[in-house]
């Protein structure tokens, strides 16, 4: 099984982000994920500057594939988009519909992202038909679905792409056009003053009685506690589930990374050292389920 590392969620310092990266290449992961998902205004690097990273870190003979934005509202952000695909020469996470256009009609291979909503086998032949390689199931869909899109498409004599799950990190739950991040520290999106970057990894929200419940990350929203597939390791195999995604956090990455690597080359499942896995066990997200 390969480990990737997925792409930055959270708002970093250009010099804190080429540093992760320049010591990620370092990691023992296969696949690395570079590019702005969530916001566009986010502009301590530029579109150049991912795709400039991505020569520089493909040179050790990982994967590096760039994602683009999961929610794409103007003519800028698709015009930043084409140069992604253009200027990449190499995979594109398509996190939006308009990126599996541009993708088909250029001939550049992709990764369906979570954000693409993938429910049934029908529309995952669709998108093999444009390019697609591989998929990323969304967060809350577990191994039950896993294990009936690939029967479905096996009985209409179709084969499975790769799969990529997300193993360990905070899922992201939802997008919008507004600014949760602004609105919390009540300021207006345009005048946002790129607060997201005072939290490396993301705003926490807690309910009324106190309790953490939510983080907040500029127009998305993530859960607060942290997914971790370790345990689980062994059903992933027997699922065929060819890559498990580590969502980057903003300190102790490097152990986190190395924990998986000899989880994934160990005849014992590791212990968990996240908070929740209830999705890929079909219940709510936020219960841990243990295992027998």
């Amino acid at each position: 099984m390969k480990l990737s590392l997925g792409p930055l969620q959270y708002f970093w310092p250009r010099e804190r982000t080429f540093a992760f990266y320049r010591q990620a290449v370092q990691w023992p992961v296969d696949i690395i994920y570079l590019g702005e998902t969530v916001c566009s205004k986010r502009r301590e690097l530029r579109t150049l500057d991912w795709i400039m990273l991505a020569h520089e870190l493909a040179e050790s003979g990982k994967q590096i594939v760039l994602s683009s934005l999961a929610l794409i509202e103007a003519e800028s952000e698709l015009g930043a988009l084409q140069r992604l695909i253009e200027q990449g020469q190499g995979w594109i996470e398509a996190n939006d519909l308009s990126a599996v256009q541009l993708c088909r009609a250029r001939g550049v291979p992709f990764v369906a992202s979570p954000t693409l909503n993938v429910y049934n086998h029908r529309a995952l032949a669709m998108l093999m038909e444009d390019g697609l390689l591989r998929w990323v199931p969304g967060v809350e869909q577990g191994a039950a679905l896993i294990d009936e899109l690939r029967s479905a498409l096996l009985e209409d004599g179709g084969d499975m792409p790769e799969v990529e799950v997300i193993g360990f990190g905070r899922l992201p739950l939802s997008y919008s056009a507004r600014c949760f991040t602004a609105r919390a520290l009540d300021v207006a999106k345009d005048q946002c003053g790129f607060r997201c970057i005072d939290y490396p990894d993301g705003l926490p929200l807690a309910t009324r009685e106190g309790r953490p419940f939510l983080r907040i990350n500029g127009i998305q929203i993530q859960g607060e506690e942290i997914t971790d597939l370790g345990p689980e390791l062994p059903a992933l195999r027997a699922l065929g589930v060819d890559v498990l995604r580590l969502y980057p956090q903003a300190e102790g990455m490097d152990e986190i990374v190395a924990h998986f690597d000899l989880a994934r080359r160990s005849v014992t499942p590791p212990p968990r050292i996240g908070a929740r896995n209830g999705y890929w066990h079909g219940t709510a997200g936020m219960r841990s389920v243990d295992l027998p």
